[in-house]
């Protein structure tokens, strides 16, 4: 009797957890290997939305998601003093479009979806890959702890800084691009003024807002600044230096915002990047999410990456002994999908972090005018992905 492939997948997140899931469906024998001691994530607000509703309604976890979602029902935007100056109702914008959208925390996403599949796959926390060697048969892993094993199949899941594509494609200043912003989120610890309304600031090149979510609120910074020569993504004391440098002269509650961030223990910052590369597989190793295709700032790549883990786990189903041929059709089929919101980062950073005062004005008055439907179709066309149609065969 054949034995089922063995994969290992790296990175625990939401891509991850997703291809576990529906590669065990489809008789593989799944490991995860995560380099946190458990689920850890940013705890930004990110949507499921278009193709990834579809996934997670297949995989029975909707409804949790739903239990789970922050239910934002529109965005304010103040100035400096506070007083409003435009507000987008997101209700009237998802009737518009008739979107069956979720927004939920990252954390909960992850959470979610790693219970949906945790009985099905292997998870080894607190460790990471530090080495693969592949032939013809499977690929040879070495572990940081655990001991050297032998799969048939290695999907690297591990997000923008991934260790997998460092290892076999080569080293992140070769695909990752700096789109000149950062985002970063402080956990509160108490509840938002507004249970349901994310309220938003603007200065030129600066973006401070309070979201609540479930019951706490989450303060977010998003600004333009260059990428520093040093960077260093787990580097707590240079990721406050790089916010409260940014936000020195900014109002409204800006100041004391700032006095929690120097204090906090713990806060999640990050460049908003593109990643490009050529092909998102060599041989018997894979790329998924944003190890393949960053395109990272509306929480849109939560929803491409669990779109992309089942197209993936479908095409390795349908040819187990041919993954070649698998991750090629997967890399047609997704690229598809993610071509238009990577040229549409632009777009999305003019809207919410624009880099002058006339452009702060102009979007302030936009969101006035705006007829909801006018709103929401606009949002569909430009930050909503769908499934594309997958051509017939020939």
């Amino acid at each position: 009797m054949m034995t089922s492939p063995s994969v290992l997948i790296s990175g625990a997140g939401v891509g991850g957890t997703t291809l576990a899931y529906w590669l065990a469906r489809h008789g593989f024998r799944v490991t995860v290997v995560e380099r946190s001691a458990g689920l850890r994530s940013s705890g930004n607000p990110v949507d499921v939305r278009g193709p990834a509703v579809d996934v997670v309604e297949r995989m029975g976890v909707l409804g949790a998601l739903q239990e789970a979602a922050t239910h934002v029902t529109a965005l304010s935007f103040v100035n400096g003093a506070g007083r409003q100056v435009g507000r987008v109702n997101l209700q009237a914008m998802q009737r518009a479009s008739g979107s069956r959208e979720v927004e939920v925390t990252r954390t909960d996403l992850a959470a979610i979806l790693y219970d949906a599949g945790r009985d099905s796959a292997e998870f080894l926390f607190h460790d990471t890959i530090t080495a693969v060697r592949q032939d013809g048969d499977g690929v040879e892993v070495t572990f940081r702890n655990a001991a050297p094993r032998r799969f048939d199949l290695v999907i690297g899941a591990d997000g923008l800084h991934s260790t997998t594509r460092k290892l076999a494609f080569g080293p992140e200043s070769e695909f990752v691009r700096h789109m000149g912003l950062f985002v970063a989120t402080l956990r509160l610890g108490e509840p938002a003024e507004r249970d349901r309304e994310v309220v938003l600031y603007n200065a030129p090149g600066r973006l401070a807002s309070i979201h609540p979510v479930r019951g706490e609120g989450l303060a977010a910074f998003i600004f333009r600044a260059p990428m520093p020569g040093d960077f260093d993504s787990r580097d707590l004391e240079q990721h406050k230096r790089l916010v409260t440098t940014a936000y020195a002269d900014a109002e409204w509650q800006v100041p004391q915002l700032l006095e929690r961030l120097r204090a906090a223990d713990d806060i999640w910052l990050d460049s908003v990047s593109r990643v490009r590369i050529d092909r998102w597989s060599d041989g018997r190793i894979g790329l998924l999410g944003d190890a393949a295709s960053s395109v990272s700032l509306f929480g849109e790549g939560s929803t491409l990456a669990i779109a992309g883990a089942d197209t993936l786990a479908r095409e390795l189903a349908a040819s187990p002994a041919d993954p070649q041929a698998a991750f090629a059709r997967y890399e047609r089929e997704h690229r598809r999908l993610v071509a238009p919101r990577q040229g549409n980062v632009s777009v999305a950073a003019a809207l919410m972090v624009p880099a002058t005062r006339r452009g702060v004005a102009v979007r302030n008055l936009a969101t006035r005018l705006w007829p909801a439907a006018a709103a929401g179709g606009w949002l569909r066309r430009h930050l909503t992905p769908s499934r594309p149609s997958v051509p017939a065969a020939t």
